[in-house]
């Protein structure tokens, strides 16, 4: 059987792998629950797996590759799923790593997300930010939470990707989705102009630099409800992350604006459950109440745990409350926990006083 982009890409997903990796004169390697795997049976030469990989890409796309050294672009397989590809050079040879993304967005029950996901979502304004490292879901919880307002709300939905993953059909809102390089130049570039498109919601989906953060907290100032990621791993993080891209001078201000225009922050971690079958999400959850606006504006970001911690009233919800709800369970094992919390010591407190262990592991105290 001669193998191809497509013969790989349907046995990724047969595989129920997450992400598929090609280097020139390696076997390819899928993502299995969290896993990297080798699969020695669709090894290629490296000038065929270089015709496969420059086969995907346009004129446009080559040259961009060439010139920039790497590419993002999407693919879609009818009847299989659509994939992000990134493309980029590696030892004088392209490399890529596909990522799956189903044809069916999952809600934000079948996600298992925070109930008060739904609330957050249909907020009038401000800024809500999913955060978490790579490949934690924070495309897909996105993906959940826009399709809950395409189907709640008459809105405007407009938004900016790199590339376009989850595509959305209109529902009750209308959704536009623009793709950089193909629909725009940049994230701050479509950001500069899409107060003229008349959104209600705008998706970032990535706030990667300053004037992408500045353009995006300024949309949600003026009114409109923002959406976008962070590769950090919780709320007080996530504040830090965005004031620091700042200089020093701004830092006051910035604060002042987060405080007002933050509405929600977000922060997913995926982790194997108990049979190794699959990967279950575990979610910290702030939202902004008076109390959390005034520590973000006087930089004590330290102390949105424990506001956090007592805001479950509000849908509130730490990291590690989350780690040991799966763990009591009985979804995700003790150890899988242990190395995802955010304070071991407590967190193992917490698991002895709830009679889940007995004796503290070693290292932890």
């Amino acid at each position: 059987m001669s193998i191809t982009i497509d013969s790989l890409l349907k046995a990724l997903v047969d595989k129920d792998a997450s992400d598929l990796h090609l280097k020139a004169g390696q076997p390819p390697i899928m993502r299995v629950r969290g896993e990297l795997v080798r699969v020695p049976e669709f090894a290629l030469s490296p000038e065929r797996h270089t015709e496969m990989l420059m086969g995907l890409l346009n004129d446009e796309r080559k040259a961009r590759l060439m010139e920039e050294k790497e590419v993002d672009l999407s693919y879609n397989l009818p009847g299989v799923s659509r994939f992000r590809v990134n493309m980029f050079w590696q030892r004088g040879h392209v490399g890529a790593v596909f990522r799956v993304i189903p044809f069916k967005i999952k809600t934000i029950e079948q996600l298992g997300m925070p109930a008060v996901c739904k609330r957050i979502a249909m907020m009038p304004r401000g800024l809500i930010l999913v955060t978490g490292p790579t490949g934690s879901g924070k495309s897909t919880s996105l993906a959940a939470m826009i399709d809950h307002i395409n189907s709640n709300k008459r809105a405007h939905v407009m938004t900016i990707e790199d590339p376009i993953e989850y595509v959305h059909q209109d529902k009750i809102a209308i959704v536009n989705q623009r793709e950089l390089a193909t629909d725009t130049h940049s994230f701050s570039d479509a950001l500069r102009h899409v107060m003229r498109q008349n959104p209600d919601v705008i998706l970032v989906g990535e706030m990667r630099d300053l004037e992408t953060i500045q353009l995006a907290i300024t949309a949600a100032e003026t009114g409109h409800l923002v959406l976008s990621t962070l590769h950090t791993v919780d709320a007080a993080q996530t504040i830090d992350r965005i004031v620091d891209v700042f200089s020093p001078e701004q830092h006051a201000q910035i604060r002042t604006q987060l405080s007002v225009t933050i509405q929600a922050v977000v922060s997913q971690t995926l982790i194997p459950t108990m049979d190794g079958t699959s990967r279950v999400a575990a979610f910290e959850v702030m939202v902004a109440t008076p109390s959390i606006r005034t520590l973000i504006r006087d930089g004590k970001t330290h102390q949105l745990y424990l506001d956090i911690q007592t805001g479950g009233d509000l849908g509130m919800q730490t990291l590690d409350g989350s780690l040991l709800k799966l763990v009591k369970e009985g979804r995700i094992d003790y150890e899988h926990a242990l190395a995802k919390c955010s304070n071991p010591q407590d967190f193992h407190r917490r698991a002895v006083n709830a009679g889940i262990v007995e004796v503290a592991p070693s290292g932890v105290r």
